[in-house]
């Protein structure tokens, strides 16, 4: 888990054209929302913000007028075309708090000789875990299976304090048999002799 630290400017200007200028300084409008308290409008530095949301599940350690606060992203809107923050929500979390969050689920290890296909599933499982030990990924080793074998849910090994939240018996991982390339058809292989 890691916490990335950032300045939040709260700002009193709402609507496309104060969002649209505060995009042009570079910057990203954004509301922190949580434990019962009013929304609060905040503009948060672009680029900053854009390298800690490459890590999955951040923590935002936020500095607001003075005050610390803790954050996780909840929602983040990008432009379609070019790639850029739009707007960014965030919730507040405290320390010790459980939080609800999608981790990616990666997979490690070799399958039994053959042909096999791995299908992911599921690409995240839903966990509930303390907000400020919140992990990036969980790994499943797919070492030795073969087709028709599967790796549900609950078959996941999850870090200590984590809880499964997504339904046990979801298929997380399933191995099916490489399907044979069809045969090529007879009278195309006498067109192929001929010329």
């Amino acid at each position: 888990m890691s916490e990335v630290k950032l300045a939040a400017d709260v700002r009193s200007e709402f609507g496309k054209g104060a969002a649209r200028a505060i995009r042009r300084e570079n910057k990203v409008p954004g509301v922190i929302y949580g434990h019962g308290t009013e929304p609060v409008h905040v503009t948060l530095p672009g680029h900053e913000l854009l390298l800690a949301l490459r890590t999955p599940n951040v923590l935002l350690s936020l500095d607001i007028d003075g005050k610390n606060e803790l954050a996780i992203p909840k929602a983040v809107q990008r432009d379609a075309i070019k790639g850029y923050l739009v707007h960014v929500d965030l919730l507040l979390v405290k320390k010790g708090e459980k939080v609800t969050v999608e981790v990616a689920v990666e997979t490690e290890g070799d399958l039994a000789p053959g042909s096999f296909l791995v299908e992911n599933v599921l690409n995240t499982l839903s966990v509930e875990t303390e907000a400020t030990h919140i992990p990036t990924s969980v790994t499943v080793s797919i070492a030795g299976l073969e087709a028709g074998d599967a790796i549900h849910a609950k078959d996941v090994k999850l870090p200590a304090g984590t809880t499964l939240v997504t339904d046990p018996e979801a298929a997380v991982i399933q191995i099916l048999a490489a399907q044979a390339e069809e045969p090529a058809a007879e009278g195309a292989e006498a067109e192929g002799a001929e010329a």
